[in-house]
């Protein structure tokens, strides 16, 4: 309990004392402009009241997320504290705080327009591709599970659950972000607080025991070490409870609804720390709930002892009835939430590409329709395939972004090795997995992480020497 309480107060301590360093070195201006006065649209660029704009992008950059990936990473054990933690101050909350931050700065322009700015045309046309496959995998993503689990509780048709809620992402797409989204959103966003904050109470007065951050537990704990290798498995299979590239492609969504750059911290910082400490609540949760990390493999081991499984049967001993609809919006709304602005940001990225005005309807059908057809394709394969390829899709978008953020500090002439070594960390993640990886080139892992660690390395060392022409 004494190490997941620290963690908890770390985390809040980093949003304090660290997000206020961040924002100096941002240099945030209240007395700037911002596009939701200047280009305000009445459908995308729409001032928001502050409250709103920290639930939705709350919720936007959760989902499943930090339920999923937390109750996945805790098979490592108590280890997975310390990457959500220190990867949430460290890394997730500069990554997403920068990438909302520099789309103000740019006129609310998407990412792959900000990582063109300082990475060059071929990175952007490279990321313009990237970030809409990414963002149709993720609604891709969250339409099957969601469509999955309704199934099992409804006895309805899979294909035509999944009709439905594509109908739902049609609209959400299409209609102005206050009218939908800044309704129903912040509902959502509080429903998942409520729920990890019931969960907190219960390992705080239930009898359950977290394992402490030892000398003797601050090792892989997972129930096949060899096949599992902390490094980089466990930095992959905790993205959004640590950092997320899906978060940059958010954060330019509610940067378009910000109207005080001041505001900055408490959204865009301040939802990955409220991240952070949701995953921690989910990782302590899953380590403790069954009897130990050891107990959890065993259990998640069983046929249909999936994540879905541990949340429902959680929620419904620790909370009781609240606690199974909870559950189930856990499982069913958030993932459906964040799916549905991951195709809108897939629409305002290939419009931002070509220019499309976005004020007149049609306009946004036609952005919108060929993207959907391409989605509905992708839900006939397999889950676990498209899975896999997300995770590390996701880092490999959290890497490019990081740099980017790196070479604009750099511009400006500030101290960079803040923002340097969470890049050239995530660079060895990424590079050593798609090496290592089944779904990569299975090469041996010992040379996998020598090569991913010489790669961070020589490009950390060509950044530091490199000159930028004023």
């Amino acid at each position: 309990m004494i190490s997941f309480i620290t963690s908890i107060l770390v985390l809040v301590l980093g949003y304090f004392i660290y997000g206020n360093y961040i924002e100096r070195k941002f240099n945030a201006d209240p007395n700037r402009v911002t596009p939701a006065i200047s280009k305000e649209d009445g459908v995308d660029f729409v001032p928001l009241p502050l409250g709103k704009i920290f639930l939705i992008q709350f919720l936007n950059i959760a989902g499943l997320g930090p339920i999923f990936g937390a109750i996945a990473g805790a098979l490592w054990g108590p280890v997975a504290f310390l990457w959500i933690v220190f990867g949430s101050i460290f890394a997730g909350a500069v990554h997403d705080y920068f990438s909302g931050m520099l789309s103000i700065r740019h006129g609310g322009e998407s990412i792959p327009e900000i990582v063109g700015q300082y990475l060059g045309k071929g990175i952007k046309y490279f990321m313009r591709i990237f970030s809409v496959v990414l963002l149709i995998l993720v609604g891709v993503v969250f339409v099957k599970g969601p469509a999955t689990i309704l199934q099992e509780l409804t006895g309805v048709s899979g294909t035509i659950l999944v009709l439905v809620i594509f109908v739902y992402y049609l609209l959400a797409t299409l209609i102005p972000i206050d009218k939908l989204i800044g309704k129903i959103y912040p509902l959502f966003g509080f429903s998942l607080l409520i729920m990890a904050l019931g969960l907190f109470f219960a390992l705080l007065f239930q009898e359950y025991t977290i394992p402490e951050l030892t000398i003797q537990n601050l090792r892989n704990l997972h129930a096949d070490p060899e096949t599992y290798p902390v490094f980089p498995l466990l930095f992959i299979t905790i993205a959004c409870g640590a950092i997320s590239g899906f978060h940059s492609t958010q954060s330019p969504l509610m940067a378009r609804c910000v109207s005080n750059e001041l505001q900055g911290k408490k959204v865009f910082f301040g939802a990955m720390i409220t991240e952070g400490i949701v995953a921690l609540v989910w990782a302590a949760i899953a380590m403790s709930f069954f009897g130990g990390v050891e107990a959890l493999g065993k259990t998640m081991a069983e046929e249909g002892h999936n994540a879905a499984w541990v949340v429902n049967i959680i929620c419904n001993t620790t909370l009781g009835k609240i606690g199974g609809i909870l559950a189930i919006f856990g499982v069913v709304a958030a993932p459906i939430t964040s799916g549905d602005t991951a195709f809108r940001s897939a629409r305002l990225t290939i419009a931002d590409s070509f220019g499309f005005n976005q004020s007149i309807i049609w306009k946004r059908f036609l952005v919108t329709i060929p993207i959907f057809i391409i989605a509905f394709g992708l839900t006939q394969i397999d889950f676990a395939i498209i899975w896999r390829y997300f995770g590390w899709s996701n880092q490999m978008l959290a890497t490019v972004v990081l740099w980017a953020i790196a070479v604009y500090v750099k511009q400006e002439g500030k101290t960079v090795w803040f923002i340097l070594m969470p890049s050239a960390f995530m660079t060895a993640v990424v590079i050593t997995y798609i090496l290592v990886a089944p779904e990569g080139f299975r090469l041996p892992y010992k040379w996998s992480c020598l090569v991913g660690i010489l790669v961070a390395l020589v490009l950390s060392l060509w950044f530091l020497r490199f000159k930028y022409k004023s």
